[in-house]
């Protein structure tokens, strides 16, 4: 049945274990450890029977009587046999050379570490506490106390004799005692009682208030806070105490000093041990829990809390169950909670086992972050604290978050985090992105590949622009843009664009790239083709940049794509003028309205660089300013040019003179004079032409079919010998007889076509016109057809579709144009 009883417990130990790993969320305050080497061995043998502790050392007291002075690491340094029977207290001056023992047989010992000073005495009754004055080491401070069924003080006179005094009796046995700067503290059956040695008065007294548990099972626990605080815990009471200074005017015949309780608060189990830590405080409590299955009591693990102590009440900070060997036969006794105030360490002190509890460091800290998978919260508080981590490295957990996320398979953010983790190392950067590619994930860590110190292998790059490049192509381009030139072998990547480029000639994004690519290579003209072939509005840029000037010249039809933007293509050829004529010759060939604005500059243009295309340019634009062209035209004696605009602006006769007198070609002033189609103009041109006999064949010849040729015969003076005038005349009357052969043929074709016409409307005339019940009178507005057919009705219909009853028809003589029904 024990048996089965052990297992149960064994079984409810670890099951408490899971659900408290599992429902923890917080992190603990505290981090354990065992008291091994040297204690190990002493725990195998004999048992804790209690422990002090000093900054420098420990001093364990067994139930065997032994006294073992360790170091914080549990090694044995010092062994002293005292009794044979359980050593009950140990007490140690601050200074850590004075040392007091006390043990179930009576026996009391207070002696010097490293002097020959000692005390001994044996009572006849088992001494439970003992206390040295912490000053012990000065002469004036040679005290100690000694606790059984009274309270005595030991002090050393100025003749090395010790005298004892009884500050207490009469309450039952003094269970616990702590000696605090000049104050004592101890605690027996009835409560806890604190004793001034310098005024020699006792100034307070603090009743226990759970008066049904046994003393012996369930002991004060008394600690020092401060000089003048002082901590009581008995049973499941936390009682804050503070001494304070009496007024003068209170004293009396009361102490100096009185205690108020500051706080005061129950907690949920029995208190083995207490200890400050800063203004919170530990509470080392012994734990009895039923089971379930059985509804039997049984020890569980003790607990260690945090708690932050109110007025009235507390806050529980942390909690933590111990597994402490030989939990399960312990009883609150059998608990000790000792502390070290310089390092904030705190021992558990049990039978069979000593724990260590230690404030939990920055190292500790980031473990507890790195176990629950917080790897961003255990990167930023190693940055913070790089100084004071000694087991963790940054990169090591910066490594292990990156491997984190990739595992989550949130690629995008681990690769961002390289940039910050992975610094200059260019090993380990090209590690990762080997990584990355392992996992198909190169894009997500292209945007953060470090471009200059470090600067990794060209290959990686490489293998990242090859990778964007076999399936997004925005993402390459984009890469090219941001990317130097110089981290990658250039060559590589324009043939790999070029192969692609077979597969998708057209694709605007591979071509742009391209360019982008030649631009570094210094390929300029490849580059300038691209993009006057996607109308990039980086050309002009390009062109200044590199003083492509002369190449742009046998590629400047590419322009005219640019329609939006033919403003900036004029403004970046200013310069050039005549490549600014070529293009915009070029764009007024492909669209005479597109560079209208521009009409009135290419008149100097053309006249300066291209003469021969200024009169079609002159002929077909609408937009250019007539009067400056003539200015122009007239200012280079350009005549033809200047005849055509002299014409266009209505100056028909200066721009006959012109032909007439600077030209001298009569057939061209005769075909001005048709195109004007003017009366006056041919007598102009008559009356210049009439002394000159070329001239007057020339109008012989054409003036026929414009204007009578009696006028121009007339005025010819006898005896001028005209050349060809026979010709000339048998012309004229060639072409009198054909206009009259004209006159007849079109005659008869008019004859003909009337008639036709006249027929086809008489036809149209005779047909019928449908009435039906749809229609109505035009004058009355009622049916046109009666309602009683067989009535003799009379209806009169219009060809226009207009009807009317006859009665209705006003004036009989009206009617015209009808049918009638």
């Amino acid at each position: 049945m024990a048996e089965a009883e052990g297992q149960e417990t064994e079984s409810l130990e670890e099951s408490t274990d899971e659900s408290e790993e599992e429902e923890s969320e917080e992190e603990p305050k505290l981090k354990y450890e065992r008291l091994s080497n040297g204690v190990t061995e002493i725990l195998q043998k004999d048992a804790a029977g209690c422990m002090t502790v000093h900054d420098k050392f420990l001093a364990l007291g067994t139930h065997y009587g032994k006294v073992y002075l360790l170091d914080v690491q549990g090694n044995i340094t010092q062994k002293f046999d005292v009794s044979p029977v359980k050593i009950n207290q140990i007490s140690l001056d601050e200074s850590g050379e004075h040392m007091g023992v006390c043990s179930e047989d009576g026996k009391v010992q207070v002696f010097g570490l490293y002097s020959g000073e000692e005390f001994h005495e044996t009572f006849d009754c088992p001494i439970k506490i003992i206390a040295v004055n912490p000053h012990f080491v000065r002469t004036s401070c040679k005290q100690f106390v000694t606790g059984g069924k009274k309270l005595l003080l030991f002090e050393r006179s100025w003749m090395s004799r010790w005298k004892s005094c009884v500050l207490h009796e009469g309450e039952g046995n003094i269970r616990s005692v702590k000696w605090r700067g000049h104050l004592i503290a101890w605690a027996n059956n009835m409560g806890v009682k604190i004793f001034d040695v310098t005024s020699k008065q006792r100034i307070t007294n603090v009743p226990r208030d759970d008066i049904s548990l046994r003393p012996d099972m369930y002991p004060c626990s008394l600690c020092w806070k401060d000089s003048v605080t002082l901590i009581i815990g008995w049973g499941t009471s936390v009682k804050i105490c503070s001494v304070k200074e009496r007024h003068a005017s209170e004293m009396r015949d009361l102490p100096s000093r009185y205690v108020e309780i500051v706080s005061q608060f129950e907690t949920e189990f029995y208190i083995s041990g207490l200890a400050p830590l800063c203004d919170q405080l530990v509470v080392l409590s012994y734990v009895k829990e039923v089971s379930e299955k059985t509804e039997r009591e049984y020890r569980a693990r003790p607990r260690l809390d945090i708690i932050q102590p109110l007025p009235e009440t507390c806050e529980e900070i942390s909690s933590d169950a111990l597994t402490v060997r030989g939990f399960q036969e312990n009883e609150c006794r059998d608990y000790h909670l000792e502390y070290s105030e310089g390092e904030s360490l705190f021992y558990i002190v049990s039978p069979r086992d000593i724990v260590v509890a230690k404030e939990r460091d920055q190292d500790d800290h980031i473990d507890w972050l790195l176990e629950k998978k917080k790897y961003e919260e255990a990167l930023m508080a190693a940055e913070i604290s790089q100084k004071n981590i000694k087991r963790h490295k940054i990169l090591d957990i910066g490594l292990a978050y990156i491997n984190h996320l990739v595992e989550k398979g949130e690629y995008d953010i681990a690769a961002r985090k390289c940039q910050k983790i992975l610094g200059k190392n260019a090993a380990l950067w090209e590690y990762e992105v080997y990584k990355f590619k392992e996992i198909g994930q190169l894009k997500a860590i292209s945007p953060y590949l470090p471009r200059g110190d470090p600067v990794l292998k060209p290959l990686i790059y490489e293998m990242i622009l090859h990778e964007f490049l076999e399936s997004d192509y925005e993402g390459f381009a984009t890469l090219i843009r941001e990317w130097p030139g110089d981290l990658y072998n250039n060559s590589v990547i324009v043939q790999a664009v070029r192969d692609h480029l077979k597969k998708d000639s057209q694709n605007r994004t591979l071509l742009k790239t391209l360019a982008e690519l030649y631009t570094y290579d210094k390929n300029y003209g490849n580059a300038l083709e691209i993009y006057l072939t996607l109308r990039h509005k980086d050309v002009f840029q390009l062109i200044h940049k590199h003083n492509l000037f002369s190449s742009i010249k046998d590629k400047i039809v590419l322009l005219m794509d640019f329609d939006s933007e033919i403003k900036k293509v004029v403004e970046e050829l200013e310069d050039r003028p005549e490549l600014q004529h070529v293009y915009l010759h070029k764009l007024f060939k492909r669209d005479h309205h597109k560079g209208q604005r521009y009409h009135e500059k290419q008149i100097s243009l053309y006249a300066e660089y291209d003469r021969p295309n200024l009169l079609p340019f002159l002929r077909d634009s609408t937009h250019c300013p007539l009067e400056k062209a003539l200015e122009i035209c007239q200012q280079r004696n350009f005549v033809e040019e200047t005849i055509y605009l002299l014409s266009r602006m209505g100056n028909s006769r200066s721009a006959l003179k012109m032909i007439t007198e600077e030209l001298h070609d009569v057939d061209k002033a005769i075909e001005f004079a048709k195109e004007q189609d003017d009366g006056e103009l041919w007598e102009d041109l008559i009356l210049y032409s009439i002394d000159k006999p070329p001239f007057i064949t020339g109008l012989l010849n054409n003036i026929g079919t414009h204007v009578d040729p009696i006028l121009l015969i007339h005025r010819i003076k006898e005896g001028m010998e005209i050349p060809n005038l026979r010709d000339s005349l048998v012309k004229i009357l060639q072409d009198y007889n054909l206009q009259i052969l004209l006159r007849e043929g079109c005659k008869k074709i008019l004859v003909a076509d009337s008639l036709s016409l006249l027929k086809r409307m008489h036809r149209t005339q005779m047909k019928g016109v449908l009435v039906d019940e749809e229609n109505i009178c035009e004058s009355c507005l009622s049916p046109i057809l009666p309602s009683d057919a067989a009535k003799p009705f009379s209806v009169v219909a219009f060809h226009c579709r207009h009807m009317f009853h006859k009665e209705c028809l006003p004036v009989p003589s009206m009617v015209s144009g009808k049918s009638e029904v």
